[in-house]
């Protein structure tokens, strides 16, 4: 048995003779939407440029791959962010006035529900209670001679 190569084949493989058709030269294209990037990742970046010389802020923006424009925002983001958090009062945020009437028909109607479970055991010992009695006062029933059972 002889095999017969191709030179060009040879020479596009470093030297494998391989029977698969040629590939597809076609990249497929990745889908790829913005960077996002973490409040702790921004916080940290943003801390380590502010520490740094004009020329070593400059390689931490090309050793992580950011823009100058990205740090501007961050920082204005943080700003906004310290500002809010300045503004908001102290304590707990009050409460909604809908969830305190949801909370309190809720435990109200817990409340009817567990009352109606014992107005249905009330019940159900009245029943057995009445059942007894009838059952005690038809033994107790003189019969026709007189005589009680």
């Amino acid at each position: 048995m002889t095999i017969t190569t191709d030179p060009d084949l040879d020479a596009r493989h470093d030297g494998e003779v391989s029977n698969d058709p040629d590939p597809d030269p076609e990249v497929p294209e990745r889908v790829r939407g913005p960077r996002r990037f973490s409040a702790a990742y921004k916080a940290t970046i943003l801390a380590e440029y502010e520490t740094l010389s004009k020329a070593e802020k400059g390689a931490l923006l090309r050793r992580e791959g950011l823009y100058s424009s990205l740090i501007t925002e961050w920082r204005r983001q943080a700003d906004a962010g310290a500002r809010e958090a300045l503004g908001r009062p102290a304590g707990r945020a009050p409460a909604d006035p809908r969830d305190r009437e949801i909370a309190r028909l809720r435990r109200r109607a817990e409340r009817a529900e567990s009352d109606l479970e014992t107005a249905r055991k009330v019940i159900a010992v009245q029943g057995k209670l009445s059942a007894l009695l009838e059952q005690l006062a038809t033994n107790s029933a003189p019969d026709e001679t007189g005589e009680t059972k």
